[in-house]
Order: C-alpha cells, then sequence, then structure tokens
C-alpha cells in the first residue's frame, strides 16, 4: 500500500500540470447514447491526449541538471508526443523510441515539439530496451510511459476534474493501455469517492491487465494485436497493476470491431475525433458493459487522421 499514490500526491500533481494542460470539458451526449453517457474529452489537451498531465508531472519534478542532460521515453505515440511538448516547456532535449509501426500522426507529433525521434520494432520491450540503451549511452533520464508514481498521479488529475464536473456521477470508464490512465484516476475516485464504479477497458486482443487482474500478479502475454495501437503493450507496469488491483472495480474487454464503430459514432453522432485507443470506453459504454447512473467514459486520445477515420468507415461499407 505505501508504494500506492495518495490524494495529496494527486492534489499536489494537478497544481503542477496547470501550467500547461487544460481542464477537459465533459460532453453530455445521453441523447445520442440512449443513456446517461458523458464524455471527458481528453483528446483536446495539447498534444492531443491525456498523457500531458504524467509527463509533465514528472518532468517537472526533474533536477535542473536532469533536465539540462534531457529526457528519453519509449511510446507508441501520445506519451512520446507529451514528454516531448513538456521537454519544450521546461528546456529539456527529448529523445523518443517509437515502433517502426507508428502512425505518422503522432511521429510528427513528437517532432513537432522538438524530439529527436529513434524508430524500434514493434514491441513496448523493443522500445523499452533501445530507450535504456539511450539513456546508457548519453545520460538521459527515463521518463516512462506508465510505471512510475509521478506519471500516475499526474493522470489522476483527470479524476479530480471528473469529480468536480460532475458530482453525481456514479460510473467512471477509462481505457487501459499499461494502465497509468487507470491508476491515477481510479485512485483519485477510489480516495475521494468510494461509492463510485470504476471500470477498466481493454482491447479483446491486448486484454493484459484482465489476465493479471484473473492471476493476481503482472502477466506478460506472447503477442498483443488491436487497432488500438495505445493499448497493446505485453505487460501492465507492476505499480500500475498494484493500482488497478487495488482501486479499479474491473476490468472489461471490446473487440476491435467495437471500438472502430465508437469512432465512428463519435465523429458521425457526437462532433468528436478519437482515435480508436482514445474511444475503448466509449465502445464499452454503448456495448452495455458499464455500471450504473451517470456514467463518464474518458476520451484518452484524438490522435488520429481523418483519412483513417474514412477508412474505417468504408470499411464498415464495404
Amino acid at each position: 500500500m505505501s508504494d500506492l499514490v495518495t490524494l495529496d500526491d494527486i492534489r499536489a500533481a494537478a497544481k503542477r500540470v496547470s501550467k500547461i494542460a487544460r481542464i477537459t470539458p465533459l460532453l453530455d451526449v445521453s441523447a445520442q447514447a440512449g443513456r446517461p453517457l458523458l464524455l471527458k474529452c481528453e483528446s483536446l489537451q495539447p498534444s492531443g491526449a491525456f498523457k500531458i498531465r504524467g509527463a509533465y508531472n514528472m518532468v517537472a519534478q526533474l533536477s535542473a541538471d536532469q533536465r539540462r542532460r534531457g529526457v528519453v521515453t519509449f511510446s507508441s505515440g501520445n506519451h512520446g508526443q507529451a514528454m516531448a511538448l513538456a521537454a519544450r516547456e521546461l528546456g529539456a532535449p527529448a529523445v523518443v523510441v517509437m515502433p517502426t509501426t507508428a502512425s505518422k500522426v503522432k511521429v510528427e507529433g513528437a517532432r513537432s515539439f522538438g524530439a529527436e525521434v529513434i524508430f524500434a520494432g514493434t514491441t513496448s520491450t523493443e522500445r523499452r530496451e533501445r530507450a535504456e540503451a539511450e539513456a546508457s549511452a548519453r545520460d538521459l533520464t527515463i521518463v516512462p510511459p506508465f510505471d512510475h508514481p509521478w506519471i500516475i498521479a499526474g493522470q489522476g488529475t483527470a479524476g479530480l476534474e471528473i469529480l468536480e464536473q460532475c458530482p453525481d456521477v456514479a460510473t467512471v470508464m477509462v481505457p487501459i493501455g499499461g494502465g497509468g490512465l487507470a491508476a491515477g484516476v481510479a485512485a483519485a475516485i477510489k480516495l475521494s469517492r468510494p461509492a463510485v464504479t470504476v471500470i477498466g477497458v481493454e482491447p479483446a486482443g491486448a486484454a493484459a491487465m484482465k489476465a493479471s487482474i484473473e492471476a493476481g500478479f503482472p502477466v506478460t502475454l506472447e503477442r498483443t494485436d488491436s487497432v488500438a495501437d495505445g493499448l497493446i503493450p505485453l505487460r501492465p507496469g507492476d505499480l500500475t497493476f498494484a493500482h488497478v488491483k487495488r482501486f479499479v472495480d474491473r476490468v472489461v474487454t471490446v473487440e476491435d470491431s467495437q471500438i472502430i464503430d465508437a469512432v465512428l459514432w463519435l465523429h458521425g453522432c457526437a462532433n468528436v475525433v478519437a482515435e480508436p485507443s482514445g474511444a475503448a470506453s466509449v465502445a464499452a459504454a454503448l456495448s452495455g458493459l458499464g455500471g450504473p447512473g451517470p456514467t463518464v467514459a474518458i476520451i484518452s486520445g484524438g490522435n488520429v487522421s481523418l483519412e483513417a477515420i474514412e477508412e474505417f468507415r468504408a470499411g464498415r461499407r464495404s
């Protein structure tokens, strides 16, 4: 329990990240969804995803010497963009290791914030190993994508906002990749309002957290595969697993077809641009996997091209 972030940690992070993170709106789409549903639009954050909360919270707490030497991370895209932006704002050189399959919009986003982008393999393990090698060779500080208390506390600030914006919220649905967002949001909510139900959502083809919860310890999958490229690590973090086990009520899975349907529903019915990873929570909500009462689904990111959305739409028509 001592390793879990506290409510004070999350409140301190909220003050820290207020310099750059937006208080993103809650969009009421109950009429369109046919059930009480609100969207927490983290897609409207600078760099297009919630990741700026954790990245800025960590880089801001590094020493002046660490920032001078620079930072490095490994990311499928959104965390890399967020760390690059945080590093730019705080005067630190940034290196981002991305998969060879990274989407063009995410690569260009990281570079636009001044980061050096290196490509390594297709798995999170390959990216992490390359980032560790770069950190050792160049004396850089690693800013991990999810498994660090400063990252988790930063992500938890979204949970505090939800409680302030929707006092009668009954259920919060959160996408799970490595688990940083779910860990932080669930901690913020359960330490403030224990009666609120928190549900984590994973792609069926990359359900590492669900498998870990069922096993009772972090499990490494042999492979993962999903259209939601930000939700496919082979293994959750040790610290994120501990938080999810303690604070998340249950973890559910959705199929890629449901995720794509949610992307198209958000675009067509709610005028919201969400990447597949960001729409997983909505896929679960629309599929009846939510809990009771007013539900908030976190749209965790919107870094997807309109061309990709049109391809999804064309695929549904064929």
